[in-house]
């Protein structure tokens, strides 16, 4: 009885990491659309590319069962990061421009 009870104890052990790894990552929010592509088409064109990079990194993450060790939600982090940046700058052309 001890044994099968150390069996079934080293079994559920190697098998923990295995149903921790495999669980989906959580989601994380797209980058916002937030330049008037009246006023800054470019900023707003990129900010577009911005959303379509990061839905293809989702799909790329969802075909390999969120297991990109990290990577493609740090490629997420940064592009999150550069749609603030494309936001500061129109805000910048606002004030330089009115």
């Amino acid at each position: 009885m001890l044994k099968k009870l150390s069996a079934i104890t080293l079994l559920l052990g190697l098998m923990t990491p295995c149903v921790m790894n495999a669980a989906p990552a959580p989601p994380q929010k797209k980058p916002a659309q937030n330049v008037s592509p009246k006023r800054h088409p470019n900023l707003a064109r990129a900010q577009k590319q911005v959303e379509n990079a990061f839905n293809s990194i989702t799909a790329a993450q969802k075909a390999n069962e969120w297991d990109l060790a990290g990577h493609a939600a740090k490629a997420k982090e940064l592009l999150d990061q550069a749609n603030e940046e494309l936001k500061k700058a129109a805000e910048v052309s606002n004030v330089n421009h009115q």
